[in-house]
């Protein structure tokens, strides 16, 4: 299966020059290259309002479709990937419109503290608490807590995941849904798809281990919070939607999470978009994947099952 004919364009001036490397980058750097992608994210979505607001400390955006008003919607708590070093409400500023606009629902990005300015568990900690914050303000806000998703691309897949997880935990709500975007699961970075896509396909190995290097500074890689995709803890989550990318180091991943959770009785469905490569979301000026990988996360958001309300009923 080739690539299609845009990320094709992306990878082959790639390689073309020289394959640069994260590790020759500056974290300043990264992110100013991060940014700069954001132009291949296609014409901006203005059917939206958008509201910067700050709760106890936690930044966050909201973006709402044009004319909803105050009442509560179904809602997407979303985290933004970048390999923890990088990323925010400009990176995903744009498919995040386009979320709340196609879906007619409310989606509410977080802003988590960085690597390696801020090390484990900081990012994990402001993904938690945001999550509960925004449970808490539901009213003012406009939430529907009874029809919440908690997603996220990279990075921010993984904080999904975790956040879930924590919930659960402590007993607390839990969201209706989790959808994972092409997440990263293993800080050891043990599977075969790093080896076959972790070097042309412009998000290399090295970037998604630096990134864990950065933030996980001296916590083990084994750690359960490092990497999830190894947890025997999934039994009670809410149904969970996976995306993988063919090229992508974390495609194996990502498919593997899919096998754990529903071995652990987890509704589970796992979608591989073919001829992608990571971070293909954000790419929806020039892939008709990113386009239809989008259209289908909202249609999942508008059609979520309601959760019902209240604590989480532990098993015996």
């Amino acid at each position: 299966m080739a690539l299609e004919s845009g990320i094709a364009a992306l990878v082959n001036d790639f390689i073309a020059a020289g394959r640069p490397s994260a590790r020759q980058q500056t974290f300043e750097q990264r992110r100013a290259g991060y940014l700069a992608s954001t132009a291949l994210a296609g014409e901006t979505e203005t059917r939206v309002e958008i509201q910067d607001i700050e709760l106890e400390g936690v930044a966050l955006r909201v973006f709402s479709p044009t004319g909803c008003g105050a009442g509560r919607l179904p809602t997407v708590i979303y985290y933004h990937g970048g390999c923890f070093v990088s990323g925010g409400f400009a990176t995903h500023d744009n498919p995040l419109r386009q979320l709340a606009c196609y879906s007619g629902c409310r989606v509410i990005a977080v802003q988590y503290r960085l690597a390696p300015e801020h090390t484990w568990p900081a990012a994990h900690d402001d993904a938690h608490r945001a999550a509960g914050l925004i449970h808490q303000h539901a009213g003012p806000l406009g939430v529907d807590v009874r029809r919440i998703t908690l997603a996220g691309d990279s990075a921010g897949g993984h904080l999904a995941l975790v956040t879930a997880l924590r919930l659960k935990s402590a007993g607390q709500w839990l969201p209706a849904q989790l959808v994972l975007i092409y997440p990263m699961l293993d800080a050891a970075a043990t599977s075969e798809s790093y080896t076959c896509y972790g070097r042309d396909y412009v998000i290399t190995s090295d970037a998604l281990i630096s990134g864990y290097e950065a933030y996980l500074a001296d916590t083990p890689r084994q750690h359960p919070e490092a990497s999830p995709l190894w947890r025997d803890d999934f039994a009670g989550l809410p149904p969970v939607h996976i995306i993988t990318a063919q090229y992508d180091p974390l495609v194996d991943e990502g498919e593997a999470l899919y096998g754990r959770l529903t071995e652990q009785g987890v509704s589970c469905t796992c979608q591989r978009y073919a001829g992608t490569i990571h971070g293909f979301f954000q790419l929806g000026g020039i892939s008709l994947a990113a386009r239809n990988a989008l259209r289908d996360i909202a249609w999942r958001v508008a059609c979520q099952e309601v959760n019902p309300p209240g604590p989480v009923q532990q098993s015996a």
